[in-house]
């Protein structure tokens, strides 16, 4: 009973502190603050609790947790490159307004008034796959196992939260790209239906347990 009262605080923190990083390039390009101050307070210390639990996991009896947290984060990444296919097929064919990676990393180095060099695009393009790794362990951590659909799902609702997000207002684009022209939503849904696609069969494929905060929360609350 302890042990998954254990196993559900960890998947919470996991859960949570995954979701930080994403979440920061939204809270910047609402005007809150700037994304290289929210970085150095933020984003880097979620990724050390990450990593921690990870680490920990192997030494508290908590393998699987830990093994679902890397599987997630695979996973995340591998379907980050298949959003990549997309999206960089849809600005070369001009439906997005602008290089993402590159403005992220221009502003989590400070410098969007000098715009990108070698440094800031490293840093963009690695904010910007930990994000897709960080949904990744939160889809991992949320549905354990899952479904292929359910990747599916869980990209197609990342799409359509990205489109009415401050970040389409910032880039002058309008909410679902209204200002832009129909390739920005064909765009952004195709890519995020392929990263939540590929998501949700390599999560599903790899994950031997179908351990998530539901089966967990099921599982203490049976045992009442």
């Amino acid at each position: 009973m302890k042990n998954e009262h254990k196993k559900l605080a960890l998947s919470l923190l996991v859960f949570l502190a995954a979701g930080i990083g994403p979440n920061l390039f939204v809270v910047a390009q609402a005007g809150y603050a700037n994304l290289s101050d929210l970085a150095v307070s933020f984003l880097f210390p979620s990724i050390v609790v990450v990593i921690a639990i990870t680490v920990l996991g192997y030494f508290i009896g908590m393998k699987e947790l830990s093994n679902q947290i890397i599987i997630g984060l695979v996973a995340g990444l591998i379907g980050t490159i298949g959003l990549e296919v997309f999206r960089i097929a849809g600005f070369n064919l001009g439906w997005m307004p602008g290089d993402l990676p590159k403005l992220m990393g221009v502003l989590l180095l400070d410098q969007f008034a000098l715009g990108p060099d070698t440094t800031s695009n490293i840093a963009g393009w690695s904010y910007h796959f930990w994000n897709g790794a960080a949904f990744g362990i939160i889809y991992s951590i949320l549905f354990g196992k899952g479904k292929v659909w359910l990747g599916s799902v869980y990209g197609f609702i990342m799409g359509v939260f990205f489109m009415i997000s401050p970040v389409v207002i910032a880039l002058g684009v309008g909410y679902f790209g209204v200002d832009f022209g129909i390739g920005f939503p064909v765009t952004v849904t195709l890519a995020h239906l392929a990263y939540g696609t590929l998501l949700g069969m390599f999560v599903y494929r790899w994950n031997k347990k179908d351990l998530s905060i539901f089966t967990l929360l099921k599982s203490l609350v049976n045992k009442k």
